[in-house]
């Protein structure tokens, strides 16, 4: 009986002890789970890495070198996802690739939208074709992105915060292919690469306005690449040495150019 007293104020004294323990503990418990990044990359083949090789064994053109597998190494992330796939539309996206996402997503990056607006096709009808063509496929194209193409990347980015709630999504865009200053005698001509280059503007413009509709976070890639497209001193978009690989970035665009856009907004 003399010892009870003591025994209850040790208990109470244990108590309190663990609770204060438990009070301390739990933020750091806390900070532990919201740091986990588990980062899903979809999109096409500006995010699959076409143009940086060597690829997987699908027919996605997947490349390491691409900018996802880069931030994903540099950020130790908890998992990481791939199904980004070269020639991918946004049907793809949510026909195809939203799949891989969860509740449990907590980061989303994509590029998407060019091969709507027929970006290969655009590109061969001025790289081949006449100065009138080429000026007819570009407008095509700028008229496809400013009223087809916007209901599609809402449709896309819906499909993805539908599948993603907790997930934040970043939209990154496409960069200006060329430099206009002299060429060479093959190259395409400055008004062509001019006009392929305010083309690649308005596509910008409108993801950027869908995006941010989306509450997305719109990453501009063109200030990046400035001075290194094709027909630069040192370009890291490809010509047409490679047929599947032409007119995208090699693996310094990834790394140079798309790399430090995505960190500009991922702080």
């Amino acid at each position: 009986m003399p010892h009870r007293p003591l025994a209850r104020a040790f208990a109470t004294l244990v108590a309190l002890s663990t609770a204060a323990l438990g009070a301390m503990l739990a933020p750091g418990t806390a900070q532990a789970a919201a740091a986990a990044v588990n980062y899903v990359a979809l999109g096409d083949s500006y995010s699959s890495g076409v143009g940086a090789g060597p690829y997987d064994l699908s027919t996605c053109l997947r490349s390491q070198k691409s900018y996802a597998p880069l931030w994903a190494a540099a950020n130790a992330v908890t998992s990481f996802t791939f199904p980004a796939c070269g020639g991918a539309v946004t049907s793809d996206v949510i026909n195809n690739q939203v799949g891989s996402l969860s509740a449990t997503t907590t980061l989303v990056t994509i590029t998407i939208g060019g091969n709507d607006a027929g970006f290969a096709d655009v590109i061969t009808s001025c790289r081949f074709g006449s100065t009138s063509n080429c000026t007819n496929a570009v407008n095509e194209a700028k008229a496809f992105a400013t009223t087809t193409l916007p209901g599609r990347l809402d449709a896309t980015y819906a499909a993805i915060r539908d599948r993603a709630p907790n997930a934040r999504l970043i939209v990154l865009g496409y960069p200006r292919l060329f430099e206009t200053g002299s060429c060479g005698l093959l190259a395409m001509s400055t008004y062509k690469r001019t006009i392929l280059n305010e083309a690649a503007d308005v596509l910008a413009t409108v993801i950027s306005g869908r995006a941010a509709a989306a509450g997305a976070t719109f990453a501009d890639t063109r200030p990046y690449f400035a001075g290194h497209g094709v027909c630069a001193a040192d370009p890291w978009i490809r010509d047409v040495s490679g047929v599947i690989e032409a007119y995208h970035p090699d693996a310094d665009g990834y790394r140079y150019g798309y790399l430090p856009a995505l960190n500009a907004v991922t702080g």
